[in-house]
């Protein structure tokens, strides 16, 4: 059985992560099926949101703590990864932290549904993504600290912007593990639901997201994003040029037109 599953049906995409036996740590063929759907994601004129997900008792626990003890895990390459410090970089640089890379160039929605435990470049993975869906019963941690490492894969990038300084450098320091609830009053996932609400929930949700105006979403998500790092003049010119294409599509036309009679907007 592959150790990533990819489908996609009725215009959504699923990334199941799915090596239950080792909580669905990362090996190197998941982070090379990984990179491939996600180019596919980005490149699919079909697909219009994704699904994040883990099989098994958990979502994520990031670094297969076992095979680096080996010394592979993150570092596996086809180079002698014990010899310099530069091999481990450069394997940490072609590999994982492609992921983060490829989910800067994807417009659509991408939905973490976690459930059970999300830890170290587990909960990383959770926190790239657009929203986290979390079932009330998980267990998050920023664990590096326990085997002395760094966050590799973007957690530092990531986290200290949902959550703040503070709080992202108290988390990476003591790895302490957050309830769901906790989590979601530090701003670190966006809804917490009932355990049996979790595959419902998210379903009902992404359903929204895919029914929406495609266009208008992709290009609000970029305006988001690139605002992070842009000064209020540019966002204002970025964003009326955004309006100026949105603008002359059929679903401005559509939803004007349902808004006027009062109606549902129906989008292509």
């Amino acid at each position: 059985m592959a150790d990533l599953l990819f489908s996609v049906e009725n215009t959504v995409a699923k990334i199941t992560l799915n090596r239950p036996d080792r909580m669905n740590a990362f090996s190197d063929e998941m982070i090379n099926t990984w990179i491939e759907a996600l180019e596919t994601v980005r490149d699919s004129d079909e697909i219009r949101a994704v699904i994040v997900s883990g099989n098994g008792k958990g979502f994520c626990a990031g670094g297969d703590i076992k095979e680096m003890a080996k010394g592979n895990g993150f570092f596996k390459s086809e180079e002698d990864i014990s010899s310099t410090g530069l091999a481990r970089k450069n394997s940490l640089w072609k590999k994982i932290q492609r992921i983060p890379l490829l989910l800067e160039e994807i417009d659509k929605p991408v939905i973490a549904k976690v459930h059970g435990f999300a830890f170290g470049a587990g909960l990383d993975m959770a926190l790239m993504c657009d929203i986290r869906i979390v079932a009330e019963s998980t267990k998050l941690s920023e664990s590096y600290v326990n085997v002395g490492i760094v966050p590799g894969d973007g957690g530092a990038y990531f986290l200290p912007r949902l959550v703040g300084v503070d709080r992202a450098l108290d988390m990476l320091w003591t790895g302490r593990v957050l309830t769901a609830k906790e989590a979601k009053e530090m701003g670190l996932v966006t809804f917490v639901v009932p355990d049996e609400e979790l595959d419902r929930f998210t379903e009902q949700y992404i359903q929204k997201l895919i029914s929406g105006p495609q266009q208008a979403m992709r290009l609000t998500k970029r305006a988001v994003y690139q605002n992070r790092n842009m000064d209020l003049r540019s966002s204002l010119d970025m964003i009326s040029s955004f309006m100026a294409i949105v603008t002359e599509l059929d679903d401005y036309k559509q939803g004007v037109q349902a808004v006027v009679e009062k109606k549902k907007p129906k989008f292509d």
